[in-house]
């Protein structure tokens, strides 16, 4: 499969994922609001997902599916399949380890992820208590990774993709089966989240026995421990839990942080950076997923002009989807915020607050996206390493830009952070490719990627007039009215960046729908 056929494949069901995910934040909004109940359900959301890029999408992806992809290559799937078993009993029982050590210290952890919760007893509590229902989540979202990873290499984007959406109906279904029969609505929610995530696990499994792999359990640990190929994933691993252990801990300190600046602030960037997560998931997640595998293949066949092409085509698809979509998220970030969650316990301040965070966010949104197209060009070729030094300079750069800016800016300080470290992040993968001679920006990607930013400008230049139209003339309609004209608006736009990247050569509409009949042939 063509690492377009790949992203279009993930990136478009990802978009449906995020759509449900934002009607989960609508029903969310309107339950909970942003006040005490919010801020803790949402420590309890965020904490499973704190850890699971260390066990789940993360480390142990990052290094399992390019040693599986290779095996599928050399020795074939019956031996491939034999390997993805034992791998996945040692993620079992350390996940599980894991899960049942924080449930015990679950009153330290919360104290810790939030001082600022310390002077008010019942929303500590309260805290606890969601972690508590939420935590096991974790085991089961590394189960539900490790499959996707094997449906992957495999060429199976299509369930993995669907996955997410499972826990978004799941959640708004919780909303009618489950938060009238709890103490509070957080408490329905927070069972939603498990729940989904035995769904997911099922649904999984599922498709892993159309294309015939049974992941048997096996219980022989210090056998598997043995195994020479084990034990490789393991040096592999150990490097990318560091670099995953300090990205955490960087969303840890983000968590900290901004439980320090006030009730509501911690719901304020939780909303801001769920928009965000909509472009990021779509493009960059896609992105990422689907050129591991090809990556990892090509390079163990020795092709590595198609490996340097292909991760052309990455920069390329991300640049283009990446940043005309930062620039409608920051003209439109206001009436965005308006229509998805200014309703319920959500208050116009809130929103207000909320669009600031999305402007600061949406900045460095193409760097996010492009990073993502570049790491898995390390992760192919087994160099766990460098990442985990890149992930300690972005820590620190966003802890010491979260520490000045939140003095004078609050939230909105925090969000700015995040986006400097994007920018650094960007920076260091395309010097450490070019170093190495990995890969590096040729002169035709270069002019291709500055037309693509100057469109984009443009076509943000032309609709900002809308921005006015919708927030004073349109909104106090009300809501299908702001709908319809946020509609309106996006097609405007898309039409003048498609005329405009006709016009200059950035797009070609014959390749596209060419490559479309090949998706669906």
């Amino acid at each position: 499969m063509s690492l377009f056929k790949s992203v279009a494949t993930f990136g478009g069901l990802t978009m449906v994922s995020r759509v449900t995910g934002f009607l989960r934040d609508m029903v969310l909004a309107n339950f909970l609001g942003a006040g005490a109940m919010a801020d803790a359900f949402v420590v309890a959301f965020k904490l499973p997902n704190l850890f699971r890029s260390l066990f789940a999408e993360g480390a142990f992806t990052s290094a399992f599916v390019p040693l599986f992809s290779q095996k599928l290559v050399s020795e074939g799937k019956k031996r491939s399949i034999f390997f993805a078993a034992q791998a996945m009993a040692v993620l079992t029982l350390i996940v599980g380890l894991f899960v049942v050590l924080f449930e015990i210290l679950m009153p330290y952890i919360v104290a810790i992820l939030a001082p600022g919760f310390h002077n008010d007893a019942g929303k500590i509590e309260l805290a606890v208590e969601l972690c508590r229902i939420t935590f096991p989540f974790l085991l089961l979202i590394a189960i539900v990774s490790f499959q996707g990873g094997i449906l992957n290499s495999f060429e199976k984007f299509a369930a993995p993709a669907t996955a997410p959406i499972i826990l978004n109906l799941t959640m708004i279904f919780a909303a009618f089966a489950f938060v009238p029969f709890m103490p509070t609505a957080a408490h329905g929610f927070a069972l939603g989240i498990t729940v989904a995530g035995i769904l997911e696990v099922l649904w999984l499994a599922y498709f892993l026995r159309r294309i015939d792999v049974r992941i048997h359990p096996y219980l022989h640990i210090g056998k598997i421990m043995r195994n020479p190929e084990i034990k490789t994933l393991f040096k592999r691993i150990a490097p990318g839990v560091v670099g995953a252990g300090i990205y955490q801990i960087n969303m840890a300190v983000d968590t900290i942080l901004v439980s320090l600046v006030g009730t509501g602030a911690i719901s304020w960037l939780y909303y801001a950076n769920r928009l965000q997560q909509l472009p990021l998931g779509v493009v960059g997640a896609a992105i990422s997923v689907a050129l591991l595998p090809l990556l990892s293949k090509s390079l163990k066949a020795g092709n590595i002009d198609e490996a340097r092409e292909t991760q052309n085509k990455a920069v390329e698809y991300g640049l283009l989807l990446a940043f005309p979509a930062a620039i409608l998220l920051i003209v439109f970030a206001e009436p965005i915020v308006e229509l998805l969650f200014r309703h319920g316990k959500f208050l116009a301040t809130d929103a207000s607050k909320t669009a600031y965070a999305v402007i600061a966010y949406s900045i460095g949104l193409p760097c996010y996206v492009l990073t993502k197209a570049l790491m898995p060009n390390f992760f192919a070729r087994g160099d766990t390493v460098t990442p985990v030094k890149y992930s300690a300079v972005v820590f620190a750069t966003n802890f010491i830009f979260n520490v000045i800016l939140m003095q004078w800016f609050g939230h909105i300080g925090i969000a700015t952070a995040t986006t400097i470290a994007a920018f650094v992040s960007l920076g260091q993968y395309i010097y450490g490719l070019k170093k190495r001679a990995y890969w590096q920006f040729s002169s035709a990607l270069l002019k291709q990627s500055a037309k693509i930013i100057a469109i984009s400008l443009v076509t943000g230049v032309m609709v900002w007039p809308l921005r006015t139209v919708l927030i004073s003339q349109i909104a106090p309609l009300g809501k299908i009215w702001l709908l319809c004209g946020l509609g309106a608006a996006g097609v405007i736009a898309l039409a003048i960046f498609i005329v405009l990247a006709k016009i200059c050569g950035v797009i070609n509409i014959r390749e596209i729908l060419a490559g479309l009949r090949r998706k669906h042939g």
